[in-house]
């Protein structure tokens, strides 16, 4: 998503400075380049030399530096960037934002950024100074802009020692804005609802069913839905990636057992425009659940071992399909070991799919736990598209663009 755009990044006099060079190896390591401008109390947190290091260009610190490589920096470098990042931004910088203040490198910058490009503002200062009525009425002024978004900042122990809301936000979460920011908002108004992770069955207070799905592919999908303007519904099962969101499009519900997340998506449904059922769900559980942990020599039969009676879990995907209207779109996912297209086309057509996204945990590099995926897009009509090899990530995107666009 970041491949081969110009980032800049803003950067003002608050600790958290010190956390930005990670934040600017994040972004190159994802195909960006990136510039930097500064206010020069900004460098008495992080070293000219340490943003330049990490960042491969010269540090815009200073409106009238000889070095400057254009007599208008604050202008070039709007024009260069397809993109900027104010983070931390101070309560001073926030302030001079909304009143159109330009009396240092970076102000200038931002303000000639600000009706052209957009721009993600992270604060970050003392809970105090955050709680201002000051500090909230600038917020709520470059909050109405239409290409500005302001990530909330985390709640956490500031720097003075206190606990409270002022704390800049994972650095993750800052990226995952700028990609909200660079992505065109082609499911803006759309509603989607995604299935992650895997389930859990219970057997007992500390033990249960289960099998190897992390969520990261469709926390990834997720994601993506999100990035494009879309209203996501995120019903997680066991999940082992964190779900980034930093403009509130992803509501989160918890839904550790297969009935557990029917119940969830059977009720969201018919709110949804669509839905991606990518999560793991376990095809059985346990007939009953022990009230206290089970002893070993309570699941002997004889000698012959033990035994679980099973019961069948409620099908999500056929329950979807026999209650969709017509202007819903219903996407399915299939891992297979064996005929896996004929099984695939299979589930399709007996759970009313519109399309099925089939991988294998025969090809290398798919399945349970990778970072990568191997999938083939089946649709209703016919239409079979093969994608190669790539990340979760990219892969939700090339999923969107097929079955979205």
């Amino acid at each position: 998503m970041l491949q081969g755009k110009h980032i800049l990044v803003g950067i003002s006099g608050g600790i958290a400075a010190y956390k930005i060079p990670e934040l600017i190896r994040s972004l190159v390591k994802a195909g960006a380049e990136v510039k930097v401008a500064t206010t020069k109390n900004a460098l008495q947190f992080v070293t000219e030399l340490t943003l330049q290091t990490v960042s491969g260009s010269r540090v815009y610190s200073d409106v009238f530096a000889a070095i400057n490589e254009h007599s208008t920096e604050h202008i070039s470098l709007p024009d260069w960037c397809d993109a900027m990042i104010v983070a931390p931004a101070t309560a001073n910088v926030v302030a001079k934002m909304a009143a159109g203040i330009a009396d240092d490198a970076l102000t200038t910058t931002i303000c000639s950024c600000t009706a052209r490009k957009p721009i993600v503002v992270a604060p970050a200062m003392n809970d105090k100074m955050w709680e201002s009525p000051a500090t909230q009425k600038a917020i709520e002024t470059i909050r109405s802009w239409e290409n500005v978004r302001v990530v909330e900042p985390a709640e956490g122990v500031l720097a003075c020692g206190v606990v409270g809301k002022g704390r800049l936000p994972e650095l993750e979460q800052l990226q995952e804005a700028l990609e909200y920011a660079l992505t065109p908002k082609t499911m803006a108004g759309k509603r989607v609802l995604i299935t992650a992770g895997g389930t859990q069955e219970k057997i007992d207070p500390v033990r249960f069913i289960s099998n190897y799905s992390t969520g990261k592919m469709g926390v990834a999908l997720a994601h993506a839905c999100a990035r494009r303007g879309a209203q996501v519904t995120l019903v997680c099962g066991s999940i082992c990636v964190p779900v980034y969101d930093p403009f509130g499009q992803i509501t989160r519900i918890d839904a550790l057992s297969a009935q557990e997340m029917y119940e969830a998506c059977v009720a969201a449904w018919p709110q949804q425009d669509s839905a991606i059922l990518c999560a793991a769900v376990a095809d059985f559980a346990p007939e009953q659940v022990a009230d206290n942990k089970i002893k070993k020599e309570g699941f002997r039969i004889q000698d012959s071992g033990f035994s679980l009676q099973l019961k069948e879990t409620p099908d999500i995907a056929k329950a979807l399909g026999a209650s969709k209207r017509k202007d819903q779109q219903l996407i399915g996912f299939a891992l297979e070991t064996e005929h896996e297209k004929e099984n695939a086309l299979h589930k399709m057509e007996r759970k009313n799919l519109d399309a099925i996204v089939l991988n294998s945990l025969r090809d290398n590099g798919a399945g349970f736990g990778a970072d990568t995926n191997i999938v083939t897009i089946l649709q209703a009509d016919g239409t079979v598209t093969a994608l190669p090899l790539q990340s979760k990530a990219l892969i939700s995107e090339e999923i969107l663009r097929v079955l979205f666009s």
